[in-house]
């Protein structure tokens, strides 16, 4: 079942990439659903194959409700920006809570987050090119960014204490994501060329990654229980001669 699995994910990424680049194209809400909905067919499928395993649940079910989230954000985004904006923080809270079922929560989780988000707010209310048109949408920027810090320390966090490849996977994937944020911030509200493109080249490669990682905590779970289930080996050098 793993090699099916890891087929339809390559599938699902080859589908994704060229819906994503068909909206860079065409830029109709039609193609941005289509492709919001590819990345939580990702995580639907990791997630039945982390129930094949008899994978821990918690993590798997929270990634993809953040996932949800997201694909729900994607699509309103571009029919009222700060409900979208609500429903993408929204997911990104579920995404935190699920990097806290593989690593416990502990302050230094929030020392990363404040890190990150120091010179964030700091570009949003300093930087001269921004134009939010009011104090209401800076503010909700000012609130959105902190809140996908939080999640990106998190998975920071998460890596210096278990360099594990699920753990990369899951950086990777939120710094992506924070980056493609920025990169959306830059398009709307300074209207910069070009990094509406770059928007979209990190946001769905992003949204992959983290619909991925059910599939790694899986495999990784079915790997422990493996080597638990192994008859033990006794030491041919300890056996009586």
């Amino acid at each position: 079942m793993k090699k099916i699995v890891l087929l339809s994910n390559l599938v699902l990424l080859l589908a994704l990439v060229a819906l994503d680049i068909a909206y860079i194209v065409e830029g109709t809400l039609l193609l941005k659903s289509f492709a919001s909905a590819m990345f939580v067919l990702v995580g639907a499928v990791n997630l039945a194959y982390a129930i094949k395993t008899k994978a821990k649940l918690q993590f798997p079910i929270l990634m993809l409700v953040g996932l949800v989230f997201a694909m729900l954000g994607d699509i309103i985004l571009n029919i009222h920006f700060i409900a979208g904006a609500v429903l993408f923080a929204v997911g990104h809270v579920f995404f935190f809570v699920s990097y806290c079922m593989l690593e416990k929560f502990n302050y230094k989780d929030l020392i990363w987050g404040l890190v990150i988000f120091i010179p964030s707010m700091l570009l949003i209310v300093l930087a001269p090119i921004f134009d939010f048109g009011g104090a209401l949408m800076e503010t909700v920027a000012v609130l959105y960014a902190l809140i996908i810090s939080l999640m990106v320390g998190k998975a920071l966090s998460n890596l210096i204490k278990n360099r594990s490849l699920l753990n990369i996977i899951i950086l990777i994937g939120s710094v992506m994501f924070f980056l493609s944020d920025l990169m959306l911030l830059l398009n709307v509200f300074a209207s910069l060329p070009v990094v509406g493109i770059i928007c979209l080249a990190l946001y769905y490669p992003a949204e992959f990654l983290l619909g991925f990682s059910i599939f790694t905590f899986a495999n990784k779970n079915q790997a422990v229980d493996t080597n638990k289930n192994k008859p033990h080996q006794p030491n041919k050098n300890m056996l009586p001669q």
